[in-house]
């Protein structure tokens, strides 16, 4: 099968939009129409629910989704295989992590990458940190920056980089918030307090003992995806916040919030990189991980 055909495919099937996944792919969407439609052909099955609207894909084009990385993640792994010689690995290698991991520890894991690799490619894509792990778990990514669970899921390989103090944040100075946290920051009635938390993840869980531990049912105000985002509304006002340090020492915010030193103290994020264990037996992935410096 044309290697080409499901490179298309799988763009159209993260992308599931003509237009943005042609153009991913330097073709007209016409062009990537007609592979989709060759696929099908091929398949005798339909791959794609689509509409003037909206494009999905079907039952079978999720099973083929699975395919389709495999079998390229194997040709990667048996053409660099006969390319090693030549110490000329090439390929694509998908990483994920938040916007903060992306310039806190990114550029330090690829600067020696890139140099000794120039024809490897990176894919990078950015979210909720939360999702991090699940993402490589399914095989949507090769590798992410995420935080250690507090158990690592079987076939997972996790190599550490860093740790992160999970931390409280307050607003500066605001007429609302900063009456309940004084005088005595002991002393706060935490069921007055609005707080502002992950809505998954390792911080949310941590957060949540916290609260058990003290047999206080949390004031939520707002339950949001991404670190940066609490960082936003807790300059803003509304309420508390928990984030990584890192996430507060690389904000453009941090002068308008403050640290509260509240006790007992979270357990650090122990920030790292990993991968399925399966996957480190390509010469890509292996090429990276070995990068990677604890």
């Amino acid at each position: 099968m044309d290697i080409r055909l499901l490179k298309h495919f799988l763009t159209l099937a993260e992308t599931l939009h003509y237009g943005r996944a042609a153009d991913l792919c330097h073709l007209s969407p016409s062009a990537l129409s007609r592979s989709i439609k060759q696929l099908e052909a091929t398949l005798a099955v339909t791959l794609f629910n689509r509409d003037n609207r909206h494009v999905e894909l079907t039952a079978e084009g999720r099973i083929f989704q699975k395919y389709a990385r495999e079998s390229l993640s194997q040709w990667d792994s048996l053409r660099n295989t006969l390319l090693s010689e030549a110490q000329e690995l090439q390929g694509e290698v998908s990483v994920y992590c938040s916007v903060t991991a992306s310039y806190s520890f990114l550029y330090d894991l690829l600067r020696q990458f890139r140099s000794q690799h120039p024809r490897i490619e990176i894919k990078l894509h950015t979210g909720d940190p939360a999702a991090a792990i699940s993402q490589v778990l399914k095989g949507e990514e090769d590798i992410a920056i995420a935080a250690r669970p507090n158990q690592l899921p079987a076939g997972l390989a996790f190599r550490s980089i860093g740790l992160s103090p999970l931390v409280f944040i307050a607003p500066q100075q605001d007429p609302w918030i900063s009456p309940l946290l004084e005088p005595d920051l002991e002393a706060i009635d935490w069921s007055a307090i609005p707080m502002i938390l992950s809505e998954r993840g390792l911080a949310r869980e941590r957060v949540d003992e916290w609260f058990r531990q003290k047999a206080i049912k949390p004031n939520i105000y707002a339950q949001v995806s991404g670190n940066e985002a609490i960082v936003s509304m807790v300059s803003l006002g509304l309420g508390v916040g928990v984030v990584p340090k890192i996430v507060l020492d690389n904000s453009p915010l941090a002068d308008r919030v403050q640290l509260l030193d509240i006790t007992p103290r979270l357990a650090a994020y122990d920030v790292g990189v990993c991968a399925l264990e399966r996957k480190l037996r390509s010469p890509l992935i292996q090429a990276f991980w070995s990068q990677i410096q604890t």
